[in-house]
């Protein structure tokens, strides 16, 4: 794979994201400035400057005209795509944690830690292309204590048709919330740590999850059917659903406060590629010098500062996934009578 490295951050990556598109690529970090990519060559083409804490999620909107970003400074900002001009901002009472566009652009959905005595908020906008923009809920829900703890939220996204709100908790939890009502639909326990992140796959028919617990599960959203596993020897900060091949890239590393007292090969900061569907691992990309903190297809951002932009290859576009030799496929093992 020819890698771009994409220089511009000067504190670790938080996320990076494509447009619909895909010929755009927008990152954020802990230095308080978005930027946005051109993916086809790694050329930086604009920042979005205002924040003054750091921007944890962004999503773009399915035309590239609008941008929006979470922030720790306890805001999300609704930005112009092709000039960087912040169109509005809204406030929370914490720090925001993730923030995702509805299908059709015109609603949007965040999720804020607990801040003093405010517990952490899931929070509806309206937000028309064309027409007066307020900082009101049109849906706030509570997300009270649980047995005296805290459970926050660390990711958050509208399944498909935007029936509900999926939303991953720091407790190993995801919950199913109606985004019309609050009410909570459907709730697992999905992994035993946290969930660093939640994915969806291009048509929102698969979404992947990433945990500290060392494991990247596959979810069916229509009824949060655990499908498939896929184990590693460090926790996941996040994996992607590759929209080429039946794969699955996830990316990690050692925990970033040791990061400093080993190498690179010791953290262990590759991204690893699985079979999607018989779950093993088949190769890995190398390159970065600290915990990968965010990965796309097939992009990643670490704790390093750097973005690399990877063009797969001919060989790669090429191969050809091994599958069970046939006899093997028709063994069958004997049951008792």
């Amino acid at each position: 794979m020819r890698p771009y490295l994409l220089q511009g951050h000067e504190r670790p990556i938080t996320t990076i994201k494509f447009n619909y598109d895909g010929d755009l690529l927008f990152s954020a970090s802990k230095d308080l400035v978005p930027s946005v990519w051109r993916a086809d060559n790694g050329e930086r083409l604009g920042t979005f400057n205002g924040h003054k804490g750091t921007v944890w999620d962004l999503d773009c909107d399915r035309f590239t005209t609008r941008l929006l970003t979470a922030s720790a400074d306890a805001t999300c900002r609704l930005w112009k795509c092709e000039t960087g001009e912040c169109l509005f901002v809204f406030n929370h009472r914490g720090p925001v944690r993730g923030v995702a566009w509805a299908e059709g652009s015109r609603k949007f959905a965040t999720i804020s830690d607990p801040f003093v005595e405010h517990n952490s908020k899931i929070r509806v906008f309206d937000c028309p292309e064309n027409g007066d923009l307020t900082d009101d809920d049109v849906m706030e829900i509570d997300l009270p204590k649980i047995g005296g703890k805290r459970v926050n939220p660390t990711n958050i996204q509208w399944t498909g048709n935007n029936e509900d709100l999926l939303v991953a908790f720091d407790n190993g939890e995801i919950r199913l919330y109606d985004p019309e009502t609050g009410d909570l639909k459907e709730e697992i326990q999905a992994h035993d740590k946290k969930i660093n992140r939640l994915r969806f796959n291009r048509d929102k028919t698969l979404f992947i999850t990433s945990s500290a617990d060392f494991t990247s599960k596959l979810f069916d959203p229509v009824d949060l059917k655990h499908l498939k596993t896929y184990r590693t020897d460090r926790p996941v900060n996040d994996a992607v659903i590759s929209n080429k091949k039946d794969h699955i890239l996830v990316g990690g590393g050692q925990d970033a406060m040791s990061v400093t007292t080993t190498s690179g090969k010791v953290g262990k900061f590759e991204t690893r590629f699985f079979n999607m569907v018989y779950e093993d691992e088949f190769g890995s990309v190398k390159g970065h010098f600290g915990p990968i903190n965010a990965c796309r297809s097939y992009a990643s951002g670490a704790e390093d500062g750097y973005v690399r932009l990877h063009l797969f290859d001919k060989d790669y576009l090429d191969m050809k996934d091994p599958v069970p030799e046939e006899d093997e496929a028709e063994e069958v093992p004997p049951t008792s009578q």
